[in-house]
């Protein structure tokens, strides 16, 4: 969920750095990213240099399609990203609800469900 100003806010009713995700996560106290955490964050970090490096290009007033170029690399990176954050959350956060089953499950078919469209939109 974003702003008008496209900034991401935490969903309704749930604080960002608290909220349980699922009952594995109130079990462990993780969450499915949680074991490949710093991987991640160097993967982040690094997509923020190519970001950085794009603002450098148009800084310094590199032809355009050389930054749509770079431009396409961040993008690929990002949804990467995206992608392995989802097959985490299925095999952890879904994964468990499903074994748990109930409303828990429904909830987070229909999470999922709503994620994978987002990123399909992008």
């Amino acid at each position: 969920m974003t702003t008008a100003e496209n900034t991401p806010v935490a969903p309704s009713g749930a604080d960002a750095d608290t909220a349980e995700c699922c009952s594995a996560h109130a079990a462990t106290g993780e969450h499915g990213y949680t074991k490949d955490k710093d991987a991640h964050l160097k993967r982040l970090r690094r997509i923020e240099g190519q970001v950085r490096g794009l603002q450098r290009m148009v800084d310094e007033d590199v032809y355009c399609i050389d930054i749509l170029t770079q431009v396409s690399a961040s993008t690929k990176a990002l949804q990467s990203f995206a992608l392995q954050l989802l097959e985490e959350h299925l095999r952890h956060c879904v994964a468990h609800a499903a074994i748990d089953g109930g409303s828990e499950m429904d909830a987070k078919v229909e999470e999922a469900t709503a994620a994978i469209a987002r990123l399909l939109r992008t």
